[in-house]
Order: C-alpha cells, then structure tokens, then sequence
C-alpha cells in the first residue's frame, strides 16, 4: 500500500492522516496532551509529551495499515519556544502562540519605529505571540537564564533534532518568529539584535520541501524503514490553505478550531499596518497573507461548559446545542457577544481586551445566548477578512477546516454574516492533508500542488436578506468594542495588579 502519512502537531493534539495517491485521506489517528496555565498571562507545554504524541500518532497508522508510508512531512502550530541546551534537551517548558507575559515587551517594541519597521520586514504582527517577543521578555526577565540558553526553536525544530540531531527550521516556521526577513529569507539583523541573539543561536534555514533519510530510529519508530524520507514541512495555516485548496486568486482559506483564521495565497507579501495583518511564506514563490483570531471553538467550549454546565463535552452535546439555535432569528434578537475570552489578535490585537454579552433582555434565553457566540466568533473573522480586502486582496470564496464545518448552521451563519460563498470539503485535516501534499510535490509524485477531491465538495450560499441585517449587528459589535476598551483595559489592569 503506498500513502504519504501528513503529521499535524497542534496546540492540542497531535494527528497523523495517511494520503493515498489518489490525493485522498483514508486513515488517522490522534494524541492529546495538556497545557499549563501557571500563572496570569503564562501558556505551557512539555515538548517531550508532544514528542511521545508524535511517535505514538505514526506507529498506530502504520500498525493499522501494516506498512510504512513513502514519506512523513510535517505540519506544525505557529509561534511556539523552547529554550534548549546543546544537547536540544529543553530547560524549560515550551511557550505557545497563547503565552501572553510577553504583551509589555510588544507594546513597547510596537510604539517605535523599530517595531514598525520589524513588522514590514518579517511580516510578521509585533505582538506577544510572536517568537521575538518571548526572546526580549526571557532576556529582560531571566537574565541568568537566557546567558545558558544554545538555542531558541519551535516545536518542530525540537521533534526534527530528535530525528536527526540537527538543528534546522523551514521558512514557513521561521517566516512567523518576527525573526525571518521574509523577501529574503535570511534571519533579519535588525530582529535579532533587537532581541540579544547571534544567528547561531536560531537553526539553520531550509526549504519546505527540505527532506532527510536516515533518522535516528527511536524504539517506538522501529516500525519504520529507516531510509523513510521526511520532508520538514511547513506551518498549519499555510497548509491548511494547501490542503483545502485555497491557493489560487479569491479563494481564502477560514480555519476555526481552538482559535481561528483566515489566510490568501499570492505572489507578494501583503501587509495592512493598522490592522497589522500577516505574511508567512508557504514556500519560495508563495506568500500566504492573513490575520489570526484567538477565540475560535475555545469560546464556544467555554460556553457550554462554564455557562452551560456540561462537565463532559461530546459530539451529541455540540449537537443538541446547536440544533437549538436554529430556532433562534439571526442577530439573536439584538444580543451580540464579543469574544475576546483570552484578549484578541487581528485586526484590533489588543491583549486587554475581554469577553462581552451585550444588549441582554427579559426575552434572552439559553439559545440566544448560544447563538450569540457563535455570532460573536463569525464577526470577529468578518473583521479580519474586511482587513483583506481593505489591503487591496479580491475574496470571493471561502474554503473552511477545522472542527465547525461539520455543524450546518454554523456554516450559514458564516456565510451570511461574510456574504460570501463557502466551500467546504470532506478533508480530514486541512494541515495534516496539506503536509502530505507538500510531500507529494517533493518527491516528485506530482507535478503541482495537489488539490482536493473535485467530486466531494459541500457550497454554503449567503441569504443575502440575513448578509445585510447582519451588517448591521456587525457595526454595532465594532462600535462595543471601541466604546468599552478603556473600561477594558482599566479591569485587565485591576484583575491582574501584582
């Protein structure tokens, strides 16, 4: 059997989808670890338990299939940091995209020309995400600390030396540190003196199409021919938009799982500065240009289990919920939700800012409030993707991934809420399929990127009478937000004195 195993390691999980050579996803399987949240601010993980998840996600697809795949290559999440030894052995837990203690050391860097001038050169938003940040707060914070440090890398960069004991980042991975200087690809001066690094201290830059044989066989990989290329890869959101499809013009990919996104291929590098959108690098001739949302399915997740009370959250409780809203008129009868639970990115990135129901009356309900949130995490994409098209970027159509496309109304509220058309297809997962498909350009398999199965595709039209009343609620929402962000940030700084 020949298939190309796509791994996806996420902020949650992580997923392997074998991809046979008919470009279609048959099998998978999935390891879960937790993060940490020790202090206000703080968003950890221990890179060897996302190490085990991702021995464990390829020897349970090879073990169903009893045989290896032709190539593993790697997708992986945005903005994580270890801080490792010479060894590549981790001194501290991993820092991911969500770790905000850094937001001091951004709005600084982001009042200056410096900041400024970062943001147009590595395309990537000065904000506590972001690589860069970390590095300044960890130098300025833990001085002592950050004189031990060899290196500073990525969750991938951590898994790629336990392969082949090689300290080596892809420039997708590198294009989203605020470290890469994206037109060039080469680690920018200017970045790096601005975080008190030398070049040596980051891996070696390569392609995305860079692969290696020979890995070093850890007992739980001897299911593998050890002569298996691995192909490095490059992030989820790149490709998320390989793997649905969305790489031509007008077509951006909208992703939602624990956070959300929306992103567009092209040529060029396209920047909005106020709205401080992204320009990450899918490979050398492809920029992929977009703006990240914090609160996707997390908001929601919430919401049923603090507000709702349901202690074991399951695919029929998603259900039940759901269906409810159906009965609900869109605009949730004038009760809007801003979803700011852990602060928000584009297009306001403002990491004060909070969560919010208002316009609450006697007549609410359960489902209203329901709906509501899911209204609240559409419009939060609407305005990020009127950020886009604001940069001169046509949008036409939207491909979506991630877990909301299987609930049909979430769909429609999302389309009438962007006025565009949707497509979804029956993917298994947009970045782990986008790997795989990487993969199948590489070695060669196919003379272009691949592309979806044609013949399993799902349209979601917009109700153009629901698009207009929804623009409505949509300035309201804006107008909330701008109106309460003083009385935002004066909480943020009473809830988080000391």
């Amino acid at each position: 059997m020949q298939y190309i195993l796509g791994i996806d390691i996420g902020t949650g999980s992580t997923k392997a989808v074998a991809v046979g050579a008919d470009h279609k996803a048959f099998e998978s399987s999935q390891y879960f670890y937790p993060t940490e949240v020790t202090q206000p601010g703080y968003s950890e993980q221990d890179p060897e338990l996302i190490w085990q998840a991702f021995q464990q996600s390829i020897t349970a697809v090879v073990s169903r299939l009893k045989s290896g795949p032709q190539a593993i290559s790697l997708s992986c999440a945005m903005h994580s940091l270890i801080a490792v030894d010479e060894n590549g052995k981790a001194l501290a837990p991993m820092m991911t995209w969500a770790d905000s203690r850094s937001t001091p050391v951004a709005t600084s860097l982001l009042a200056t020309p410096l900041g400024a001038a970062l943001y147009k050169a590595t395309g990537t938003p000065v904000h506590s995400m972001s690589p860069l940040c970390k590095i300044i707060w960890i130098r300025e914070n833990q001085p002592e600390f950050f004189k031990n440090v060899h290196k500073f890398i990525s969750i991938k960069e951590y898994i790629w030396y336990r392969l082949f004991h090689s300290f080596e980042v892809d420039h997708a991975v590198a294009s989203c540190t605020g470290l890469m200087d994206v037109q060039q690809l080469i680690w920018h001066p200017e970045a790096l003196a601005a975080a008190g690094i030398k070049p040596e201290q980051l891996s070696d830059l390569v392609s995305t199409h860079y692969l290696r044989r020979d890995f070093d066989v850890a007992p739980a990989l001897a299911c593998l021919d050890k002569d298996t290329p691995f192909v490095i890869g490059a992030t989820d959101g790149c490709l998320a938009n390989l793997g649905t499809g969305a790489v031509k013009s007008g077509i951006a990919a909208l992703t939602i799982g624990t956070s959300g996104a929306l992103r567009v291929a092209g040529n060029t590098a396209v920047l909005n500065e106020k709205a401080m959108t992204f320009s990450y690098r899918l490979d050398e001739e492809t920029f992929i240009n977009g703006g990240p949302v914090n609160n996707g399915g997390i908001a929601l997740k919430w919401h049923m289990k603090n507000v709702l009370q349901k202690t074991e959250l399951n695919e029929s409780d998603y259900n039940e919920i759901l269906r409810k809203i159906e009965t609900v008129k869109p605009g949730a009868e004038g009760l809007i939700f801003l979803p700011y639970l852990q602060g928000e990115r584009a297009p306001i990135w403002d990491s004060k800012s909070c969560g919010t129901f208002f316009g609450i009356h006697l007549n609410h309900q359960t489902a209203h409030f329901t709906r509501a949130v899911i209204e609240g995490i559409c419009f939060a994409l609407n305005d990020v993707l009127l950020a886009l098209t604001a940069s001169g970027q046509e949008i036409k159509q939207l491909n979506v991934s991630g877990g909301f496309v299987t609930s049909a109304i979430w769909l429609q509220i999302m389309a009438d809420i962007t006025g565009k058309r949707l497509l979804r297809y029956s993917v298994e997962d947009a970045s782990a399929v986008g790997a795989a498909y990487l993969a199948f350009k590489t070695l060669g398999l196919s003379a272009a990127y691949p592309l979806p199965d044609q013949q399993d595709i799902t349209y979601i039209e917009p109700d153009e009478e629901n698009h207009l009343n929804y623009q409505t609620s949509f300035g309201f929402y804006k107008t909330i937000y701008e109106q309460l962000k003083g009385v935002m940030h004066e909480m943020y700084d009473l809830q988080n004195k000391g």
